[in-house]
């Protein structure tokens, strides 16, 4: 059994092993494979175990949380379908953990492309609310015991398949240190993504700031308002290029609004 098992979520795969094959997978692991049938088997792949479960519910959330309800390792480390680990990615990842005993939880390098890329890091840092929304959940590595006597589980409004855009990683993320989990970042790559097209991006429009300040609500309390001008200011040359920061602004508080009214 690997101390390192990583949690895939996939949609409509149709052969799992070469979905295996081509993301370098060389531990344990779990996949949630949303398609339209139900089905549950357990592989072996390259010396280790593969739980696979196909099922016909829809959302990223949902599909994160079955993987972690069929998981049983040690250390339990995210990823969608796209990603190519680098070789000996699991045993980077446990001496990592090894040599930070304090770290509940890691945030790991990830290489994207130049346009997708939100963060690098430099240098081993603590990861604070402010500054935990630049971080996807292919970056998440945590011990799994932790994570579980949390409670925290993915939101099931926001991502693919949800009825809101993304934010499912920073409000995961979010929770978990409201929770008491100890995250931390780190400099290592484990792996890349591979070059495609993003599954719910389409563009800087009314849908994107709103949505977006839905999970402002969620992630910032009575500071979402503050926090949303501050996010339109920093960034808006890429982008308010179509919508004023004025009436982007006005999005977004309506989000807001909205999400004062809705349970996560």
């Amino acid at each position: 059994m690997s101390r390192v098992e990583l949690l895939i979520s996939v949609l409509e795969q149709p052969n799992i092993e070469q979905l295996l094959y081509r993301m370098e997978v060389n531990s344990d692991a779990v996949i949630t494979n949303q398609a339209d049938r139900e089905d549950k088997e357990i592989l072996e792949f390259r010396g280790h175990r593969v739980v696979s479960v196909t099922s016909p519910e829809r959302g990223v959330g949902k599909s994160r949380n079955r993987c972690l309800e069929e998981s049983r390792a040690e250390i339990v480390l995210f990823a969608d379908q796209d990603m190519i680990y680098e070789t000996g990615y699991a045993s980077t990842i446990e001496k990592e953990f090894d040599a930070h005993p304090e770290a509940d939880m890691i945030l790991f390098n990830v290489d994207v492309a130049e346009d997708r890329r939100t963060f690098h890091n430099e240098a081993w840092k603590r990861v604070k609310w402010y500054n935990c929304g630049r971080y996807g959940a292919v970056t998440f590595a945590i011990r799994r015991e932790k994570l579980l006597s949390t409670g925290v589980r993915y939101s099931l409004l926001f991502g693919g398949g949800a009825k809101y855009l993304a934010g499912e990683d920073s409000l995961f993320l979010k929770d978990l240190m409201d929770a008491g989990i100890k995250v931390y970042a780190s400099p290592v790559t484990i792996g890349r993504e591979a070059a495609g097209e993003s599954t719910w991006f389409r563009g800087y429009d009314e849908r994107f700031f709103h949505d977006r300040g839905v999970l402002y609500h969620f992630l910032y309390g009575k500071m979402a308002t503050a926090w949303s001008l501050r996010f339109l200011l920093a960034h808006k040359a890429k982008l308010c290029k179509d919508i004023p920061v004025g009436k982007a602004f006005g999005f977004m508080r309506a989000g807001i609004r909205e999400g004062r009214s809705t349970r996560n």
